[in-house]
């Protein structure tokens, strides 16, 4: 099959000079970037590199992490990308899960990385590869393309093993849905290590775009951030959470963060409480939420989210080309239009399983008694109901709170907060008091000068009263993951500790 290896060739071969990457070390020609990649190509090659072959790279972000990953799939094999600045028991046990072969990393991160694996320094001067190219075979559909771990927010994290098809598939289907081109300019935003870094990196290069690379410590500070998209004029964010959003909304200091961005794609969580806060008017272009797990290939639907959208509505759209949406009750019946079922999906974006975990895979990848024989389900957990605009985002069935015979969604109440001028940030967690009673606390960031009846008394304009939390924590910051989402389990910890 083709693969977005020969496409990078093809743009090296037809436009030599145009520019694939800006990074801190200065601009990288597409033709430079191929060159890098057929070299890398033959490295991996001499060290036996083969498909089913899982190589873990570890790098900073930049030409060689882009490289290395390119030439991995051109040998039909499999990339596993780690974050370099995660902890060294946490990036052993991802090599281990994933049953890495080769570690593929630099002289300045290689002293700090021993994993238990063979290390090819990308950098080292002994690196050098064959001069010819030995043979490739086609690559394999369903090969094995890339192993990203989940999130870890059920338990430990797993390996996700994700074949060539349904990369390739994916990562073309997001070049046109969103129009990518030669003109457009993405900013990477989302670290190694995440799977919505391989979107971030190689659907604007499958298109013939530019990217651009630039210290993570740059992305977090929204004053460097919009200093950023100005510099490089940005057109395009493939990969921002809602709570980035959100945060870069509370700088009202800041003056049109976003100008010039005609693209931002959200994912990751609810999009609710940051249009529920007027959010919407900070993307001066184009806003579409996406919704999809890692078990489905990164992206399973999107929505173009208009500018007078209905906040109380967290629509994630219909299904994109190839994947099956169904949203079914506990006896997998589908559920009428408008009422709240599981989502499960299936279709091209599907998963071979998690690795080395056979019972959580026919747990969790279930046969589909809809589609055709031997079609598969991926039960994702997540509740929806279908509405005129497609699928609507009804939450997690884990995060559902029980109030007092009510249910609770927590992403209305934070939107609620959101709403008030004084609130930046918002998170609401359940606890349980020593009566065995369920109730509500919410974590905020913002004036803490600001009584807790004010804002208590901003809810009641609003909520009924089995909504109103009972206690209030104030924060500097909320605590978010390195994938930029908020880290709801630190906040619990810290309320009980």
């Amino acid at each position: 099959m083709r693969t977005l290896a020969d496409d990078l060739a093809e743009h090296a071969a037809r436009h030599p000079r145009r520019i694939a990457l800006d990074t801190p070390d200065g601009p990288v020609t597409y033709r430079r970037l191929h060159d890098r990649t057929t070299q890398l190509t033959r490295l991996l090659r001499a060290h036996g590199v083969r498909p089913e072959t899982v190589c873990a790279v570890a790098v900073d972000h930049g030409l060689d992490a882009v490289a290395a990953m390119t030439a991995v799939l051109r040998c039909g094999a499999a990339f596993l990308t780690l974050d370099v600045s995660q902890p060294r028991d946490r990036l052993a046990s991802f090599v281990r899960s994933a049953h890495a072969r080769l570690l593929l990393t630099t002289t300045a991160h290689a002293p700090a990385l021993d994993l238990g694996v063979p290390v090819v320094q990308l950098d080292a001067p002994d690196a050098a590869a064959p001069a010819v190219d030995p043979p490739l075979a086609p690559v394999a559909p369903r090969a094995l393309a890339y192993v990203s771990h989940t999130s870890g927010s059920t338990g430990e994290p797993s390996p996700v093993l994700v074949e060539h098809h349904a990369l390739d598939g994916y990562l073309r289907d997001t070049a046109r849905a969103f129009g990518l081109g030669p003109e457009t300019v993405v900013l990477q935003m989302a670290p190694l290590g995440y799977d919505a870094s391989i979107r971030d990196t190689f659907a604007p290069l499958l298109a013939g775009a530019r990217l651009v690379l630039v210290e993570r410590a740059r992305l977090l500070r929204p004053a460097e951030f919009a200093n950023t998209v100005r510099e490089h004029g940005v057109t395009a964010l493939l990969s921002v959470t809602p709570s980035f959003l959100t945060h870069l909304a509370a700088q009202r200091a800041l003056a049109d963060p976003l100008a010039g961005v005609t693209l931002v794609a959200s994912s990751g969580e609810s999009l609710r409480p940051f249009l529920t806060a007027g959010g919407r008017s900070l993307v001066p272009g184009r806003l579409v939420n996406q919704y999809g797990p890692t078990e489905c290939t990164m992206t399973t639907t999107r929505h173009d989210v208009v500018p007078d959208a209905d906040p109380a509505d967290d629509v994630v759209g219909l299904p994109r080309p190839g994947t099956t949406v169904r949203v079914l009750g506990p006896d997998l019946a589908p559920v009428p239009d408008g009422v709240v079922g599981e989502v499960y999906i299936g279709g091209t974006g599907l998963a071979r399983g998690y690795g080395g975990l056979p019972a959580r895979t026919a747990a969790s990848f279930v046969p589909d008694p809809y589609g055709p024989p031997g079609s598969r389900l991926y039960r994702t957990g997540d509740l929806g109901r279908w509405s005129p605009q497609g699928l609507r985002y009804e939450g997690r069935g884990d995060r559902q709170i029980k109030i007092r015979g009510y249910r609770v969604d927590p992403a209305e109440i934070e939107g609620a907060l959101l709403a008030h001028p004084a609130v930046s940030g918002a998170v609401i967690t359940a606890h349980t008091d020593d009566r065995g009673r369920v109730y509500l606390a919410a974590h905020v960031t913002g004036d803490d000068t600001m009584p807790d009846a004010a804002l208590r008394a901003h809810l009641a304009r609003t909520l009924p009263p089995h909504l109103m939390p009972r206690r209030f924590h104030r924060h500097t910051t909320l605590p978010t993951t390195r994938g930029g989402k908020t880290d709801r389990g630190r906040l619990v910890a810290g309320s009980t500790a």
